[in-house]
């Protein structure tokens, strides 16, 4: 059942043509993930459908009953309220009647007629099974209402917003960027929780696993065009891929038509009086045609300029202790070594002391005990999103290059308007002030400004919200062949995966556990750590429970001793040694089964052939790496519980 239909909506910004004619469709209990370049008009989308804005033209076609609710990509400042009194914000009709009408019964008010008035209201909108939702709510997402907003961190924050938005039960959320500033533990929450939500969520995102995970259906806006695509976020890329050659082509063709009418309309007389005039008109038609193409957005370029290579020990750091008095721990007995070249992400939830270390390492402050060593010929830069402030008024050319016309990038100069493109700035939003920006686009200017510098140990802190995908993958790739020694915080859990070769996991109360590979890496470690402390637990109940049988109907005299040789590991079960057993074949047939498949995508033709072909060979990589997957996790836990 459709619950919304957007109809050749067109929408424009001076000459910024952000929707041209788009179309849309949304059915009940979908999932929409919205992707686009920063600036492509998503945010706008949203605020169109839930009616902050209005279109040029066309027609947004909702119900009168219809609930909608958005939560906004930037937490408001400057609330002082408490929990509860926010999430009742999210009743816009009712929220100023029940404050009236409590803040006169708690007064005990002689006002009756008053408060009858107000009773009335309240009854009319159902106000007192209100209260019982928000109660309902608070619970759900674990939410201390007697709080205050402003004594949350950004997380909880957030969670707060998300409670506001959900306290009318709309028929269809509206979520922009709702993982920034989240800690993976809520990311993975917020997952868990839009899957098992009633309604249709229409999402902003720039976090792969977080798409992956929730998203029924992609739908990207591009040059003011609405597409959609079923499927995973791999399969968008691919059918994108196809789109855009399917459109160079047709570009190139329609190019070399017009050409020719041109060297035929500018023929000699003979052949003008000849000249048929339908043949003129549409030419006419074409030239209009081409003027209004609207030519995709290159791909970002941007690259790291890399300093002299420092020496081979960047880092020590010895029996490092720190925390604030009368509170707990946040390092605890640290001792690391980092060495050129490694790439190491903090994991761990907000708050637990990724930023305080960072702050330790770089000197801005005293560790309550222990040493700090820092190595020969550190350049040191530190990019940290809260931090950086960016004047609204200044231009981006200002904004980067400080009123020149050059940056100077290691032993090269470039000419800023062309550095800028390589951030995909034209030069009219060069020009352009820095508050016209998008989130997405202050990002990249904070980037651009970044890499006009000359450094070989790179501090990151949450570098990656509110980038387009694009952008997000070319750091991505930038950072992976960056030679020089870098420490990162970030809650994109596929981003740790792709650029980090170590991480140093923060488990609380101070202890930080190193550990090679990223987030995945871990997390399967956890898993068949949880797996197999599961089944020891189980065994030793087993064993215990068969200790005190034999202890109980032993003779008097048998001793303790042979009781531990009765209470000894068990072998494997038949069962389970069988499947052991079996395993390394298994996974040696899916790892050739895998690569066999990825030599036929790999192959220059895969993409010539029909979409069911190629889809299928895409479905069958992806179950075969699953269930590979699955055998090697098996595998791994039987091997752990034999050692």
């Amino acid at each position: 059942m459709s619950q919304l239909i957007l109809e050749n909506l067109s929408l424009s910004y001076g000459n910024s043509v952000l929707l041209d004619r788009a179309n849309l469709v949304v059915e009940s209990g979908e999932r929409l993930c919205l992707v686009g370049r920063n600036g492509a008009g998503k945010s706008t989308l949203l605020n169109l459908i839930a009616g902050k804005i209005q279109a040029d033209h066309g027609v947004v076609g909702r119900s009168e009953s219809l609930r909608l609710s958005f939560l906004e990509q930037q937490v408001p400042q400057g609330i002082d309220l408490s929990v509860r009194a926010v999430v009742e914000q999210g009743h816009e009709i009712l929220y100023p009647v029940l404050t009236q009408w409590h803040a006169l019964i708690e007064s005990h008010s002689e006002d009756y007629d008053q408060i009858d008035v107000l009773q009335r209201q309240i009854e009319a909108h159902d106000g007192w099974r209100f209260e019982q939702q928000v109660d309902r709510v608070l619970s759900q997402l674990q939410l201390d209402g007697n709080r205050s907003f402003k004594d949350l961190s950004g997380g909880w924050r957030r969670r707060v917003l998300l409670a506001r938005a959900l306290v009318k039960q709309p028929h269809i959320l509206l979520l922009d960027e709702p993982t920034n500033h989240l800690d993976v533990e809520a990311i993975v929450w917020l997952e868990q929780f839009v899957k098992d939500y009633d309604g249709s969520v229409i999402f902003i995102s720039h976090d792969r696993s977080f798409i992956d995970a929730i998203a029924t259906r992609i739908v990207e806006l591009d040059r003011g065009v609405i597409r959609s695509f079923q499927g995973d976020y791999q399969h968008y890329l691919d059918q994108k891929e196809m789109l855009l050659e399917q459109e160079a082509v047709q570009n190139r063709l329609f190019d070399q038509r017009l050409a020719q009418e041109e060297v035929w309309i500018r023929q000699g007389i003979k052949a003008r009086r000849t000249r048929n005039e339908g043949r003129v008109r549409a030419l006419e038609a074409m030239r209009l045609q081409r003027s209004q193409r609207r030519v995709r957005q290159g791909s970002a370029g941007f690259s790291i300029s890399q300093a002299e290579r420092s020496g081979k020990s960047v880092l020590e750091v010895t029996n490092l202790n720190f925390g604030y008095p009368d509170a707990a721990p946040l390092v605890t007995d640290f001792n690391c070594l980092v060495e050129r070249g490694d790439k190491i992400a903090l994991i761990g939830p907000n708050g637990v002391g990724k930023t305080t270390l960072i702050k330790l390492i770089l000197g801005e402050i005293a560790a309550n005990s222990g040493e700090i060593v820092q190595g020969t010929k550190l350049q040191v830069t530190y990019f940290d999103q809260t931090q950086e402030t960016l004047d609204p008024e200044r231009s981006v050319l200002d904004t980067v290059a400080e009123g020149n016309d050059q940056v100077q990038l290691g032993d090269r100069s470039m000419h800023i308007y062309s550095y800028l493109q390589e951030f995909l700035f034209t030069p009219e939003q060069a020009r352009a002030p820095i508050k016209s920006l998008s989130g997405g686009e202050r990002n990249r200017v904070m980037l651009a400004r970044l890499f006009t510098k000359s450094f070989n140990f790179l501090v990151m802190d949450e570098p990656t919200n509110d980038l387009d995908l694009d952008t997000l993958e070319l750091l991505e790739e930038q950072l992976s062949n960056y030679t020089g020694t870098l420490l990162l915080v970030s809650h994109d859990r596929h981003f740790i995966d792709d650029v980090v070769t170590q991480s140093w996991v923060f488990e609380g109360g101070g202890k930080i556990t190193e550990w090679v590979g990223g987030y995945t890496d871990w997390q399967q470690h956890n898993l068949s750590r949880n797996v197999i402390q599961s089944k020891t637990a189980d065994a030793i109940k087993a064993d215990n429970k068969a200790g005190k049988k034999s202890h109980a109907q032993a003779p008097a005299s048998v001793p303790e001793k042979a009781l531990g040789k009765a209470t000894k590991a068990k072998k494997l079960s038949y069962k389970d040694q069988r499947e052991y057993d079996q395993l390394p074949g298994d996974i040696e047939k899916l790892e050739a089964a895998i690569a066999e498949i990825e030599a036929a995508i790999a192959a220059p033709d895969f993409y010539d052939q029909s979409s069911e072909v190629t889809m299928d060979k895409l479905n069958a990589l992806s179950a075969a790496q699953r269930q590979l997957d699955v055998k090697v996790e098996r595998w791994l836990a039987i091997e752990l519980l034999l050692e």
